[in-house]
């Protein structure tokens, strides 16, 4: 007889959800069913952060983040070997040189040296004001084409999406996914709780060391932008960054304002964002502009595809990785918290959905 398959509840579908239901789907031991309020393909909301990353594969770990470091390296080595020609997921992805421009010497940071054709920058390839600099091949990804990838690898494994608005964990240790379909109650073997930024007001959950770090992005569509750059500061709220995407986009960033909820692009920022762009890429305007004459970012607007505004998932102590047994009206099963990630997500999505699945097992198994 063939062995009955254990049944899991992720909560949520940004891209920590998405990876870590794949990452379970696919080793044919589990049925997998994702409960979320929003989905990606849903309407691009401000709510739904994953779809507004920039975003390109650059470690944020620090020196001493054994764990960190070890997540981004797997993640990478994944998305490293996605965008290799034929395989699916090729077209989510482009590899391309980056420059990583430092105002403090401070050095950068560790795992950056292990990073395809690493170099040290000469101070006169550097942008004004920098002191410090990097260069490396980076693999930049287009979001919302990503998530479309997963989501479709996600269901061709057969496992399952329900649209439902979880109030506590609860409702999930008792019904399962079928209390958001109207069916009979099938409580899960195990939950993962993949919340982002619901975390903070999830019941069971509710942590209140997490909060929202507002980021805001201008995408253009500037074909002939062959490269990758970022200026970097200390505690500057505005990271200036160009990020080039498969399709000829261009993402211009960016903000990091901590605590900040405001769910719509602010028209201030965005000429900030291009302003300082442009002040440090002239290259990012079109060539026939600046064949006659130095460009203005009223040069930019025509080729202005989007304005991105996410609201990024940080927690004070970093990315939760705990289980906890929870109970709820007779019913019993491991909890793994799996959240906090930020304005990385997708710089780590693989190497902590590792983590959260191995946590379940193991809980599962000393059960």
């Amino acid at each position: 007889m063939p062995t009955q398959l254990k049944q899991i509840t992720v909560i949520g579908a940004g891209v920590i959800g998405l990876t870590t239901a794949i990452k379970l789907q696919e080793k044919g031991e589990y049925q997998v069913t994702i409960v979320a309020e929003i989905w990606p393909t849903d309407h691009p909301s401000p709510h739904y952060t994953s779809h507004w990353a920039g975003g390109h594969h650059c470690t944020a770990a620090e020196s001493d983040d054994i764990r960190q470091q070890k997540m981004d390296t797997e993640t990478f080595r994944v998305f490293w070997e996605m965008s290799e020609p034929g395989h699916p997921a090729e077209k989510c992805f482009v590899r391309t040189p980056q420059h990583e421009h430092y105002f403090e010497d401070l050095g950068h940071p560790r795992g950056l040296e292990t990073m395809p054709d690493f170099n040290l920058m000469p101070k006169s390839a550097l942008i004004p004001g920098a002191v410090f600099g990097i260069s490396f091949t980076a693999i930049s990804f287009d979001p919302p084409r990503y998530l479309d990838y997963l989501h479709k690898r996600f269901l061709k494994a057969g496992g399952k999406l329900v649209h439902g608005s979880v109030q506590h964990i609860k409702q999930v240790i008792e019904g399962g996914s079928s209390v958001f379909e109207g069916k009979s109650p099938v409580p899960p073997d195990a939950v993962i709780v993949c919340a982002g930024l619901g975390a903070r007001s999830l019941g069971g959950v509710e942590d209140k060391t997490v909060t929202s770090v507002r980021g805001q992005t201008v995408v253009l569509h500037a074909p002939w932008v062959g490269f990758g750059s970022t200026r970097r500061k200390i505690d500057d709220e505005m990271i200036s960054y160009v990020i080039p995407r498969h399709n000829g986009n261009i993402v211009l960033g960016g903000t990091l304002n901590v605590d900040d909820w405001y769910p719509l692009p602010r028209p201030e920022t965005k000429i900030a964002i291009m302003e300082k762009a442009l002040a440090l890429w002239p290259e990012i305007a079109p060539p026939e502009v600046r064949k006659e004459r130095t460009p203005t970012i009223e040069d930019l607007y025509p080729i202005v595809v989007e304005d991105g505004l996410g609201l990024r998932p940080h927690r004070e102590a970093g990315i939760r990785l705990e289980v906890e047994w929870v109970e709820a009206h007779g019913a019993r099963a491991p909890v793994v918290f799996h959240y906090g990630h930020g304005a990385y997500g997708f710089e780590s999505s693989w190497g902590s959905a590792s983590m959260a699945v191995d946590l379940m097992e193991d809980a599962l198994k000393a059960n």
